[in-house]
């Protein structure tokens, strides 16, 4: 069964190296019992593992591009084969001079596909990580490389990584970063035409509504003042292309190695090249989803129609957890009857979601 956007965009490549949302917020708003079968988009795996340490029986990982599953794949080898520094050499977060070596440890027990398909990519991830093999991540780089020199000195970009109270994270804002060479940089290089054609797929906008450099705007103020920059893995990777010492959840000490224990039972993870609608036609059930933000890639009426199928792939109970980005999507009014909102959860995790771009995160439950 093939979905509405895989008729559209392009899924040969790497879209996204490494995970855009954060696990945190993820895993807490999911909340599973020990034992539960979770079902996750892949992209570039990091949710999906970070949902191991729930503990589930099962988490089934879907994804229609090929490409995103080999990132997962390569996290799979890196987690049985280096210690966490090393992975972190690997994947972009740290310097390294022996990404060459790591990259040839993860991949020794892996398959002739997944060694030739990182094989192909083997300089890019020596010199930028693998975490920085991606089209979304080379829109950063070029961002940081080419346009954020002509804005910002590197002084203040540092500065924004220094730890302030609220009130002062404003103050820096409104008087250092928020210039007029930054809102024009901004109207510019993060307009739709140049998101589409660097960052995303352009089919990923069709069902947009408003600007897309408005939209970063103001995901920006909430990152730069209403939450703490130096705590966030996501805008430090953007502005500087590696991290400090704040990482993406899957990627940190005090989660390695339970998941690496983990993945060491085969049927944990499911991996399965396909679409979320091919899923639900096996007639499976699960507990919990994370659905990332494919809701917004589908008009309004496919919306419905897979949104209606999520639900009869459902256990009574099961939580629906997903992002919006630009197009606004919750539980379509045909089938509200079926589902209850968890508004208390949703505002608690909005408020301290690191990944910014997002103005909406949505937890539902299936009602019993």
């Amino acid at each position: 069964m093939s979905s509405q956007i895989e008729q559209a965009a392009r899924f040969d490549a790497i879209r996204y190296a490494q995970l855009w949302e954060d696990a945190d917020v993820l895993t807490s708003a999911l909340a599973t019992k020990p034992g539960a079968t979770l079902v996750s988009i892949c992209s570039a795996g990091d949710n999906a593992l970070s949902m191991l340490t729930l503990d589930p029986a099962r988490v089934v990982v879907l994804d229609l591009s090929q490409a995103q599953i080999e990132c997962l794949n390569l996290r799979i080898g890196a987690y049985r084969n280096l210690d966490q520094p090393a992975f972190l050499e690997l994947m972009g977060s740290r310097p390294s001079s022996r990404r060459a070596a790591l990259l040839d440890q993860a991949l020794a027990e892996a398959s002739e596909t997944t060694q030739a398909f990182w094989g192909a990519r083997r300089d890019e991830v020596i010199a930028y990580g693998a975490g920085g093999a991606g089209k979304f991540e080379r829109y950063f780089r070029l961002f940081k490389q080419r346009v954020l020199p002509l804005v910002h000195s590197q002084r203040t970009i540092d500065a924004v990584f220094e730890p302030r109270e609220p009130a002062a994270r404003q103050r820096f804002f409104d008087e250092r970063w928020n210039s007029w060479r930054w809102r024009l940089m901004v109207k510019l290089f993060f307009s739709r035409f140049m998101m589409g054609r660097l960052g995303r797929d352009k089919a990923f906008f069709e069902h947009v509504e408003g600007s897309a450099a408005d939209h970063v705007t103001r995901r920006l103020h909430h990152a730069a003042v209403v939450c703490d920059p130096s705590q966030n893995p996501y805008l430090h990777w953007i502005l500087k292309a590696t991290h400090a010492e704040p990482l993406p959840m899957a990627w940190r000490a005090e989660h390695y190695g339970a998941i690496r224990d983990r993945l060491d039972r085969l049927d944990r993870l499911d991996i399965r090249q396909g679409s979320l609608e091919a899923f639900v036609s096996t007639g499976e059930k699960a507990d919990g989803f994370n659905l990332s933000d494919i809701f917004e890639y589908m008009s309004p009426d496919v919306f419905a129609d897979v949104y209606g199928s999520v639900l009869s792939a459902s256990n009574p109970g099961a939580r629906l957890v997903y992002w919006n980005m630009m197009a606004p999507r919750r539980v379509p009014q045909v089938h509200a009857a079926r589902v209850e909102t968890q508004s208390e959860i949703e505002q608690r995790e909005k408020a301290r979601d690191k990944a910014f771009f997002y103005s909406d995160f949505v937890v539902e439950d299936v009602r019993p």
